[in-house]
């Protein structure tokens, strides 16, 4: 009876292993790739995180001189005279259309159909400590590097991409710009170069007692009380697209106007070598184009900008960025937002107090003409024509812009225009950086 009653037993239990197999094999496919999308979608949360601080306010440029002066516009002439809340939460959307991975390199995301859609894409999960002792770190860390390097200017530049991409070609922009300005501070407004490795980057110039400080930005904390403020808001809650272009260029464009704005100084792009000290001038923009036959500008550019702290021009620019942001225009709202405001001031505001500089102060080489300037003359015709444009740009250039989108994979060939300048404006003139190639 027992053996009977075992034997049924071990049928059972073959025929429930038999039930088992046949579900599993019968399971479907697709239910099989959601429970590994589901295990890779929670794997993955551990990649992004980000860390946001914010900016308090400095003291303002000190009036300068300016250097030749263009018309700003054909009928007229320039004077001389250059809640969201405070939980961890609150900047966790950072740029919204874009993410940081673990090896901080910032990529666009595709655009959601719905608002929904959008916020639940990009937000990320957050390490970022409460945000009232992140605003307070970030102060005391900026008004101690102030108080303790009495600047003798105060210099800009912001990095919203990749530690991985910044290269060479940034690096040198620093170097010209402390052999140019050697008792002046540069603050580097940056997430990814706020960080141990960035210390390294930066350590050569720290060395050499050179006052540069790479700082992690709080976008809502910077923009608060100005119009950007709002638009950042409506940005954070998926209000409005960011279009395709990419993010951090149009957030790069914001940002320098608002610093400016709120503290003064000088902003700068980190694809540019710097001939001459700026300390001299006043309240200017720089144009990139003049028109041949009336001889005024018909393009600016906001890849150099010098304005005192509270500049009504600066606001214009940023109330004109706000009104009319397009995120799918190349463009719209970096050089051709700048161009468009100044054109429509007329006679009456005269009292807005600003220079706009010719192309030969900061774009003395078009961008289609970029690549010339990285070649060595091949023969006697080729080299006077070298001599005579390193005579110019010594006389009447205080910078030259690379155009980092023409030129970032040109290499610097030995006895080219680039490496003369390179070579006259290094600080550490042995080093491999004056051939290095993009």
């Amino acid at each position: 009876m027992e053996e009977s009653r075992r034997t049924e037993q071990a049928g059972l239990l073959q025929s429930l292993k038999r039930l088992i197999v046949s579900f599993v094999c019968c399971l479907p496919m697709s239910l099989l790739g959601l429970l590994i999308m589901l295990l890779l979608i929670y794997n993955s949360f551990s990649v992004f995180c980000f860390h946001l601080d914010p900016v308090p306010p400095i003291k303002s440029t000190p009036s300068l001189n300016h250097h030749q002066v263009l018309h700003h516009h054909p009928s007229v002439s320039l004077p001389s005279t250059a809640t969201l809340t405070s939980s961890s939460k609150s900047d966790s959307l950072l740029l919204l259309a874009v993410k940081e991975t673990s090896s901080g390199f910032i990529q666009k995301q595709n655009v959601s159909s719905t608002n929904a859609e959008r916020r639940d894409e990009l937000t990320p999960v957050t390490t970022q400590k409460p945000q009232g002792k992140s605003k307070e770190r970030f102060k005391t860390r900026i008004k101690s590097f102030l108080y303790k390097s009495s600047c003798e200017s105060l210099f800009f530049m912001t990095w919203i991409s990749s530690i991985e991409s910044f290269g060479d070609r940034e690096r040198f922009t620093i170097e010209s710009l402390f052999n140019s300005h050697p008792n002046s501070c540069l603050i580097l407004v940056s997430n990814s170069l706020d960080c141990e490795r960035g210390t390294i980057i930066l350590k050569p110039f720290t060395d050499k007692g050179l006052k540069v400080l790479a700082i992690t930005p709080d976008f809502s904390y910077i923009f608060k009380d100005t119009s950007a403020e709002k638009w950042f808001e409506r940005l954070k809650k998926g209000m409005f697209s960011p279009g395709v272009i990419p993010f951090e260029q149009n957030l790069s464009n914001l940002l320098r106007l608002v610093l400016l704005y709120k503290f003064g100084g000088i902003y700068l792009d980190t694809d540019f070598i710097i001939l001459k000290s700026l300390t001299n001038l006043h309240n200017v923009i720089g144009a990139q184009a003049v028109d041949l036959v009336t001889r005024k500008w018909s393009r600016l550019n906001n890849a150099v900008l010098i304005f005192d702290k509270n500049h009504p021009l600066l606001e214009r620019f940023i109330n004109e960025f706000t009104r009319t942001f397009n995120g799918n225009k190349w463009g719209h709202n970096g050089p051709y937002l700048v161009s468009r405001v100044v054109a429509r001031i007329n006679s009456s505001s005269l009292e807005l107090g600003f220079s706009v500089l010719p192309p030969s102060a900061f774009y003395p080489v078009d961008w289609t003409r970029i690549r010339g300037f990285h070649r060595a003359s091949t023969n006697e015709s080729e080299a006077n024509w070298s001599r005579k444009r390193l005579m110019h740009l010594r006389k009447h250039s205080f910078a030259v812009h690379l155009w980092n989108r023409e030129s970032k994979k040109l290499r610097i060939e030995e006895g080219s225009i680039i490496h003369r300048l390179m070579s006259e404006s290094c600080i550490f003139c042995n080093s491999s950086s004056l051939h290095y190639s993009y």
